[in-house]
């Protein structure tokens, strides 16, 4: 390898851990390999390094990071190019949806450390569609939550589909947008201490946060934010982004409204009405835009996947991608926060990858839909993103439900 770093980009660290990734379970996991690099789990085991130490390991340096990777690559070509049982088909299922998430990561760290935006991938221009007020009606009834078989690639926390009862409700057809947000603000509901549950005002105190953490305030009338390392006007109707929970449910205090659970969030999105439109069906679509019984994949006219367009596209754009109850963008533009902790199911048991789910249940919320940077492999409308409540470092944002 080449010589090593005492200080290294964080990005070079995200690299080599997804390269160590496909190593650990596809070689060394599925193919009982010896590991590549003697020290690479101290390096790059994220179950095992602590986050706020990892960019000052003595790392490979950019030419041996690159290396590395490209070596666990021929070795997987080469296993591949023999033939692979399920069993080892489950581990390269996972490293790939693993390197997705790591995908979406870094374009929301060019944010965070304000470095150049992602490169030209032939992305199309955000359409200028306004706002798309209003809810809609979700009957009441027998929904069963979570994923089944013959959706593809599964995470352990999503096993399996259980039957839960859910009362009617009413939410809404599109997420919150920047220009209702910042009414908020302007309201002074950062200072309003009955807008927050404690956890939040604590943060909201400790951090001093004022408005969402890359609002730059106005100009000339109209709200600015730092996007990577410009400043750009908000466009009013697109979906309000790098907001945390706490901001969301001080949003909902505020405007009388509430977070939906993941519950009804999915049933919102992939569930069918009966004929008469008084109750859920035992029918649930793939994607909320399908419903032959098809595959249905997203395209552009469906859903802000995929780095499809150059980030969030207003809320009333992709009417393609609707639900059966007219939900919008259920799927991308930005991840939609719930009020649902983040735990196990009835009958939950770990999958091999067993520090994916298990350590943080209770400790986090749950997020839904997948954002514009989100690989349709990941936003399936059975997956259950996490985060803690703190976290405003993300693509999300969040629509709400009738009190």
């Amino acid at each position: 390898m080449g010589p090593y770093l005492t200080i290294v980009n964080p990005v070079l660290w995200e690299i080599g851990h997804v390269a160590w990734f496909h190593e650990y379970w596809t070689l060394r996991e599925a193919a009982g390999r010896a590991p590549l690099i003697e020290r690479c789990d101290r390096l790059w085991d994220s179950s095992a390094v602590a986050h706020a130490t990892r960019w000052h390991l003595d790392l490979p340096d950019r030419a041996g990071t690159c290396a590395y990777m490209a070596d666990v690559l021929h070795r997987q070509e080469h296993l591949l190019a023999r033939g692979i049982d399920d069993e080892t088909r489950y581990f390269y299922d996972l490293s790939i949806r693993h390197e997705d998430m790591h995908v979406e990561a870094l374009t929301y760290m060019r944010q965070t450390s304000s470095n150049a935006p992602p490169p030209d991938l032939g992305m199309r221009t955000r359409p200028s569609a306004g706002a798309l007020p209003g809810d809609v009606a979700v009957p009441g009834g027998r929904w069963r939550l979570g994923s089944t078989t013959g959706e593809g690639f599964i995470f352990d926390n999503e096993k399996w589909a259980h039957e839960t009862v859910l009362a009617p409700f009413r939410i809404a057809r599109a997420a919150v947008t920047n220009a209702e947000f910042a009414a908020f603000v302007e309201d002074g509901g950062y200072r309003t201490r009955a807008f927050w549950s404690d956890a939040g005002w604590a943060w909201r105190e400790q951090r001093g946060a004022e408005q969402p953490i890359y609002w730059q305030g106005k100009r000339d009338g109209a709200w600015a934010a730092r996007r990577y390392r410009t400043v750009e006007e908000l466009a009013p109707h697109a979906p309000v982004m790098f907001v945390n929970w706490f901001e969301a449910d001080a949003w909902c205090r505020w405007a009388e409204r509430r977070l939906p659970t993941e519950t009804e969030w999915e049933a919102a999105a992939i569930g069918m009405p009966s004929a008469d439109g008084a109750r859920l069906t035992d029918r649930r679509r793939r994607w909320p835009w399908d419903d032959t019984g098809g595959d249905g994949r997203p395209t552009a006219a469906h859903a802000n996947l995929d780095f499809a367009f150059d980030g969030p596209v207003d809320v009333a754009a992709l009417p393609a991608g609707d639900s059966a109850f007219g939900c919008r963008q259920m799927i991308g533009n930005v991840w939609e926060w719930t009020s649902s902790d983040f735990l196990p199911f009835v009958g939950f048991a770990a999958d091999p990858y067993k520090d994916y789910s298990q350590p943080w249940f209770g400790t986090r919320k749950v997020l839904r839909g997948g954002c514009w940077a989100t690989s349709a492999r990941i936003a399936r409308p059975g997956y259950r993103n996490f985060f803690t409540p703190d976290r405003n470092d993300v693509f999300a944002g969040f629509r709400t439900c009738e009190l």
